[in-house]
């Protein structure tokens, strides 16, 4: 295939959301990822996965993952940078994105809350590519309602606590070298009495329950937590802090996921675009038909609808705005919801190439539908959505 280069972005690069050093990052990753993720592993998941962390921060991308005093591109995590990336490499190839994704936010909270001395030990090697990161929140019971969490985290002596339960869903689970895992410490009932910490992926007492095999293969596991004791040094931020935490991180975060829809839908339109110039039937081609230029000009207006709430939430956040929950919301809900559409109306332009594995748009078809789940599904972004307007 010929490299997609930032033409697949549209005029995005234009708007004024964006200034020279996004363009710059842009190109640079576009050019990137055309030369060299076709020649990364693909069969096994694990080994494909550490090759794109390790080609990502050996090339010096990884560096939008973490602030500058560690290594990174911005003096703060830059949201419209991240989404770039996340555009960028879904448009690509989907574990790229996730390999892009999980090290900032397997580090995020890091980055928000963590001591002096935990970012000067984790960001660096993350951002070079040469840690594995992973965020554990999720439990069986408590998917959307975090503070619902069963993991608990118990004094042990006065340095040391004991982190007892189970986590689930967990991207990176099983290759991670490090985990940010939330649980309940008690200071007060509900999301008030959770805490963060850092666990090394070799500290005594965790283990990998299973291993989860999803329809867009992934490095998922659930994690076990048996007496797993660790340093009272590796809470990140204060006692009861821990929602307060997840929630700054995936306010950061959550609009990235809309990007990464972003991204499969953009490429979703250009193999649908470059399908119905291609495909001859009934004397001339499947574009030239009415049916299918409606269906084309829906997706591009999806299309852009959801870039446009993404980059305006990424925007917002990094103008300066303390939360952008509303914003990222939005962003979310509607550049995941209008990948779907676009995706499968791509698969059925395309017939029974479409649902033949190995061409790109049956790909898609199985990345985008976790993306209207993980980190808040569709129906909870709604909620937060109503309840914001309605304060």
């Amino acid at each position: 295939m010929a490299p997609l280069g930032t033409s697949i972005l549209g005029d995005t690069l234009d708007w004024p959301f964006f200034e020279a050093d996004h363009r710059d990052f842009a190109e640079r990753l576009s050019a990137w990822a055309d030369a060299t993720l076709p020649d990364l592993p693909h069969d096994d998941v694990d080994e494909a996965c550490r090759a794109r962390v390790k080609a990502l921060g050996q090339a010096g991308f990884l560096r939008a993952a973490v602030p500058a005093d560690y290594g990174g591109l911005h003096a703060a995590l830059d949201v419209r940078t991240l989404c770039l990336a996340r555009e960028i490499l879904a448009a690509r190839d989907g574990l790229a994105d996730f390999a892009f994704a999980m090290q900032g936010l397997g580090t995020g909270s890091i980055s928000v809350a963590g001591s002096a001395e935990m970012k000067a030990r984790i960001l660096p090697a993350v951002a070079r590519g040469e840690k594995i990161a992973a965020f554990a929140l999720s439990e069986k019971e408590a998917g959307s309602d975090v503070a619902a969490l069963a993991t608990t985290a118990t004094p042990d002596g006065n340095t040391h606590v004991r982190i007892d339960g189970e986590k689930t869903w967990i991207s990176n689970g099983g290759i991670a070298d490090h985990y940010v895992v939330f649980a309940r410490s008690g200071e007060a009932p509900g999301a008030r009495g959770l805490s963060a910490y850092l666990v090394d992926a070799d500290t005594p007492g965790l283990s990998i329950a299973e291993r989860i095999d999803v329809i867009a293969p992934h490095p998922l596991a659930t994690l076990r937590f048996d007496a797993c004791r660790i340093p009272a040094a590796n809470r990140i931020g204060g006692p009861g802090d821990g929602f307060k935490v997840a929630m700054a991180t995936l306010d950061i975060f959550r609009s990235t996921v809309g990007a990464a829809a972003l991204g499969f839908a953009r490429r979703a339109l250009h193999e649908t675009v470059s399908h119905a110039k291609g495909r001859k039937l009934f004397g001339g081609t499947l574009g030239d038909l009415q049916l299918s230029q409606a269906a084309i000009a829906d997706s591009a207006t999806e299309v852009d609808a959801a870039a446009l709430l993404v980059y305006r939430a990424a925007w917002t956040k990094d103008r300066g705005a303390a939360r952008v929950t509303r914003e990222a919301a939005l962003a979310k809900l509607v550049a995941t919801e209008n990948a779907q559409k676009v995706i499968d109306r791509a698969v059925q332009i395309h017939g029974g190439l479409g649902v033949t594995r190995g061409v790109k748009v049956e790909e898609l078809y199985r990345e985008i539908r976790a993306l209207r789940i993980y980190e808040g599904a569709s129906e909870v972004q709604k909620v937060v959505i109503a309840r914001d307007l309605l304060k």
